[in-house]
């Protein structure tokens, strides 16, 4: 579950998104010249140490773009390439936000959604205790029980509009400008989702084995 404290945040998340996301390659040439946040989706972190937040946002013409981002109460060693701002949060103090797609924290989590068959994490709130809505839903195809592997050091490169993570036992695929007809190949492990106005699942992304190791 994760803990969603009311708290201010400095630059928002909205001001974040904004000035980060149209500088970067994989946005193509969708307009980014405005963006909409149309929903977002939490995984876990076992440890409880690193938020794990995805947003999806609506580019001026139309498009849904894909942001995974990490928050973490300390820098992330050899990180600094990834680091998308630092943030007040008046209740946790100084954040600092990564691209996700380098975080091996959010790599773990993502391979373990797609490789159980695990969902989005329920969101509550800290004070007072209660559950908030969840309005963005994912699943995972594998099943409940499945090995995942363990998740070391990441590199993340971006191919066009996808980004492709590496681990040493499995690699990754997040693709960031959603395409509502783009179909998996036969048996691959997918991770798949809805958001407002989306009802149909949309690709989100895949799992494949790296080298001789199998997912």
């Amino acid at each position: 579950m994760a803990l969603i404290h009311h708290a201010q945040l400095s630059p928002s998340k909205t001001e974040m998104l904004g000035d980060w996301v149209p500088r970067q390659s994989w946005i193509g040439s969708a307009d980014a010249s405005s963006l909409e946040v149309v929903g977002a989706y939490r995984f876990d972190d076992p440890a409880g140490e690193v938020g794990i937040e995805t947003h999806l946002v609506r580019t001026a013409d139309g498009q849904v773009v894909q942001v995974p981002v990490t928050y973490r109460g300390a820098p992330m060693a050899g990180a600094e390439a990834s680091l998308i701002t630092t943030m007040h949060h008046s209740v946790l103090g100084e954040r600092w936000v990564y691209d996700a797609c380098a975080d091996p924290v959010y790599a773990s989590a993502l391979a373990t959604a797609i490789l159980t068959g695990g969902t989005e994490a329920e969101l509550q709130f800290a004070a007072p205790a209660e559950r908030r809505e969840v309005t963005t839903r994912v699943s995972g195809s594998g099943s409940p029980g499945s090995t995942v592997p363990v998740v070391g050091a990441v590199t993340c490169t971006n191919e066009g509009a996808t980004t492709v993570i590496t681990t040493a036992a499995i690699g990754m695929r997040v693709f960031r400008v959603i395409d509502p007809d783009r179909v998996a190949d036969l048996g691959s492990h997918t991770l798949e989702g809805t958001w407002p106005g989306r009802g149909a699942p949309a690709l989100l992304a895949i799992a494949h084995p790296t080298a001789d190791h199998d997912v």
